[in-house]
């Protein structure tokens, strides 16, 4: 058995050391390998690309936008003239905030609250000689059955110039009869030369328009003439149609301006069609105003006449004033139905020559047929009058 070295200076006991000694001995030292680690190699071509992509991003951001805004802002304002700041303020906005909104007419482009006083009108005033009492008086006699109903009537008659006028001058609301002063300004802008009656609109979605008329329900994109917008407008009574011939001529504002230089007072457009809530107003007396300036005076050439006596001669409406006429007169006219009034507005010619304007408005009861039953018996009462 082999001494064992035992050393004084390491504190192990005998066991330990006889251990060491036996394992040392017979187990073989293993050679470590020192650990190698291998760099990973960079792609090259992926750097070059994207080095290439941001190079090329930073000059055309330089090229684009930075030297552009450097030279507009900087390098060209040190070699030129500095430019005034002319400012365009429009005062009368900042004195009279409300006309875009609040306003009565239009003048030289701008709106006014206060009317424009026109120094000529171009409209002829009815001239008036007497009052037929004997016809009024009925006429109110009739009116007393029909307590719910509050008519306005204007009649005049050719010859002799007498007349009828029971609450004439009251502001109504027009319904459809809007459309005899948009019928009128349509043709003076044509003879003006703005457009032809061969003129075509087409019909967009905003022009449309609940109420009467069948062109609400026609495909868009087609063109429409103006002849046949002015047609289906009073013969019709088409919503849609007027709206888009009113969008031709300049809007309200437009058709409101013509109406004030006519002469007229109280009539004025205030809403597109339909005007369901009665906003658009006009009078018994100013309708009759404008008939007569459509058949007699040179507002309107005669040409664009023959127009509007072939639309005013048809419109399909026969159940008011034409109810209580006989078959052989003859009636030029546009009538108007809203929920609260009723009303119709022509010139008539008896049998035996004679002619003469009427026009009657009636407030009523929501829908109620005694406007109209009033509007026929009236019409009855007036003829038989004067014919």
């Amino acid at each position: 058995m082999p001494e064992l070295s035992y050393s004084k200076d390491r504190k192990v006991d005998l066991y330990t050391e006889m251990y060491e000694q036996y394992c040392l001995k017979n187990t073989p030292v293993k050679k470590i390998r020192p650990i190698v680690r291998h760099k990973r190699k960079k792609n090259k071509d992926n750097y070059l690309f994207i080095n290439k992509c941001i190079s090329a991003s930073f000059f055309a951001i330089l090229l684009f936008f930075v030297l552009p805004y450097s030279f507009k802002h900087y390098v060209s304002v040190a070699f030129t003239h500095h430019k005034k700041v002319i400012l365009n303020i429009d005062y009368n906005k900042l004195l009279y905030p409300t006309n875009n909104y609040l306003y009565k007419d239009l003048f030289l482009g701008h709106y006014t609250i206060k009317d424009t006083k026109y120094s000529k009108k171009l409209m002829v005033d009815l001239k008036e000689s007497y009052e037929r009492t004997t016809l009024k008086n009925n006429l109110l006699a009739l009116a007393s059955h029909y307590s719910r109903i509050k008519p306005s009537v204007y009649v005049w008659e050719y010859n002799g110039k007498s007349y009828v006028n029971i609450d004439a001058d009251k502001p109504y609301p027009a319904a459809s009869i809007i459309k005899i002063p948009v019928l009128i300004e349509m043709f003076r802008e044509i003879e003006a030369g703005k457009f032809s009656i061969n003129d075509t609109m087409i019909l967009e979605d905003y022009y449309r328009a609940s109420g009467s008329g069948k062109l609400q329900y026609s495909q868009g994109g087609i063109h429409h003439s103006m002849d046949h917008l002015a047609r289906i407008m009073i013969t019709n009574s088409d919503n849609s149609a007027t709206n888009m011939i009113m969008a031709k001529i300049g809007g309200m504002p437009e058709v409101n301006r013509a109406i004030k230089r006519w002469g007229l007072k109280t009539t004025h457009i205030n809403n597109w069609l339909p005007d369901l809530g009665g906003t658009n107003v006009t009078t018994a007396k100013e309708l009759a105003k404008m008939l007569y300036n459509i058949d007699v005076t040179p507002i309107i050439g005669a040409e664009s006449k023959r127009y509007i006596y072939d639309y005013m001669t048809h419109v399909k409406n026969n159940r008011l004033l034409q109810a209580g006429l006989p078959q052989n007169a003859l009636l030029l006219h546009k009538t108007g139905d809203i929920g609260f009034m009723v009303g119709d507005a022509g010139i008539v010619k008896t049998s035996s020559g004679k002619k003469y304007i009427v026009v009657i408005l009636a407030k009523r009861p929501y829908n109620n047929l005694q406007g109209k039953e009033f509007i026929v018996k009236a019409s009855r009462i007036i003829y038989n009058n004067i014919s």
